[in-house]
């Protein structure tokens, strides 16, 4: 019986829980929330993760915000910055960006999870790192190759390796509430029971 309850609870629509978490970030919620709407596409929502994030630029402090959407056929991704204004927009504004992922072509969901004082038996995690792959984005990372011959001093080329590395997120308890790195791995662990080969 268990299994029928989480698979219903899984079915629910969470879309009035994503609207009100939009809403306590209190960052352009109109803005934000409107755009993810209009990605989700009248998909109901399995589960999402609403990221927002202060950054530093040289002494001004702007903000960014990540939503992270599961739908039942796609992963939908919203990034949205503020701005100053500029020579085409003077007024300050937003810029959102979507993007919407087949869940089909979701290659690797990789979670790293970091405990602190890991003796002292199960503890939660403190931070966790969400990366998602589907292909769009590669990163090559490449080093002087060699051989065992320690006085070889021929030119082996290069070795390195190709990760599919399209979307990573890292929080913290320690910057980000003490839900946060729960809430991420919940997120993680609905997408990969989504992402299923």
């Amino acid at each position: 019986m268990p299994d029928l309850r989480a698979r219903a609870n899984e079915d629910r629509d969470r879309a009035p829980e994503l609207r009100e978490a939009l809403d306590r970030t209190g960052y352009y919620p109109e803005v934000v929330a409107d755009a993810v709407t209009e990605a989700v596409g009248g998909e109901h929502v399995v589960s999402f993760y609403v990221h927002h994030e202060p950054t530093f630029e040289r002494d001004e402090v702007r903000r960014h915000q990540s939503v992270i959407v599961l739908t039942p056929s796609r992963l939908i991704l919203a990034h949205t910055d503020e701005h100053e204004g500029d020579d085409l927009l003077p007024e300050p504004y937003t810029s959102t960006s979507t993007e919407a992922v087949s869940l089909s072509a979701v290659s690797s969901v990789v979670v790293t999870r970091m405990t602190t004082n890991p003796t002292a038996g199960p503890q939660p995690p403190v931070e966790a790192v969400l990366t998602i792959g589907w292909g769009a984005v590669h990163r090559v990372d490449l080093e002087p190759a060699g051989c065992n011959d320690p006085q070889c001093e021929a030119d082996h080329g290069y070795t390195g390796t190709l990760a599919s590395d399209d979307f990573s997120l890292r929080v913290s308890a320690a910057a980000d509430g003490s839900d946060a790195v729960g809430g991420l791995l919940s997120f993680a662990a609905s997408l990969s029971a989504r992402t299923r080969v």
